[in-house]
């Protein structure tokens, strides 16, 4: 059973995007630790009572802004990275006066994120060395 909702332990999440971004895909330890962590709200999904992923939200005036979304690789593969994102862009929309989500996607990550309703905004960029593109959603 997958459940994904708002979390305190910033701790767990931590440890997932560790997993991910900074073991797996190279990011340095600077890069991923940005100290905005205390201000955002925070994503966590388990499977079978296991944490698996997690995204963290910002609220910036009447944009939402999803960042650190990550999977672990034996959950890549089962929707859970969708559903994920399905939450984040529900648990905006509850915050009044939000207009838009944004993102900063992996462009490996585009077709993804497009087939959730983004669209990619501006050029390509490297973020922590990886390349990147801006993506929105109107709500």
């Amino acid at each position: 059973m997958t459940e994904i909702a708002t979390t305190a332990d910033i701790a767990t999440c931590r440890a997932l995007r560790r997993a991910v971004f900074i073991e797996e895909q190279g990011v340095s330890e600077e890069d991923e630790l940005d100290g905005l962590d205390g201000a955002a709200i925070h994503l966590l999904a388990r499977q079978d009572g296991r944490p698996v992923g997690c995204a963290r939200l910002l609220v910036q005036g009447e944009v939402g802004k999803v960042g650190r979304v990550c999977v672990l690789p034996q959950a890549r593969g089962t929707g859970l990275g969708a559903a994920l994102m399905r939450a984040a862009v529900q648990e905006l929309r509850r915050i009044p006066g939000i207009r838009k989500v944004k993102l900063g996607a992996q462009t490996h990550a585009l077709g993804f994120y497009e087939r959730l309703g983004f669209t990619a905004t501006g050029p390509e960029y490297l973020d922590a060395g990886l390349p990147h593109r801006d993506m929105l959603l109107v709500l």
